[in-house]
Order: C-alpha cells, then sequence, then structure tokens
C-alpha cells in the first residue's frame, strides 16, 4: 500500500503538457533529426558492420 501511495505521489508531481504541444514538439525533433536516422538515409557501405562479407572465387 505504501508503495502504491509513493507511487501515486510521484505521478501526481509529474509536469502534464496538452497533447497538441507534445505532438508538435515530437514532430519538429523527428524533422530536426532526420539527417542522422540510419533508416531514413541509409548507411555507408563502409561502415556498415552488418553486410555480408565478400568471397571471391578464383576458378
Amino acid at each position: 500500500m505504501r508503495r502504491m501511495v509513493e507511487q501515486l505521489k510521484l505521478e501526481a508531481s509529474v509536469e502534464r503538457i496538452k497533447v497538441s504541444q507534445a505532438a508538435a514538439e515530437l514532430q519538429q525533433y523527428c524533422l530536426q533529426n532526420a539527417s542522422k536516422d540510419a533508416l531514413l538515409v541509409g548507411v555507408p557501405t563502409g561502415s556498415n558492420p552488418f553486410r555480408e562479407p565478400r568471397s571471391c572465387a578464383v576458378v
């Protein structure tokens, strides 16, 4: 019971903002950091640690 009261006090003290404001801030953050996102811009092949190693076959 004591833990529940402490948790409720903690949650009551959290500063709240409107959803529209949070969404606008999130959208702005995403737009500002899109150029650093590897899923959007890709990873240079030379620095990709997950690429398949090339094999050389001599016939």
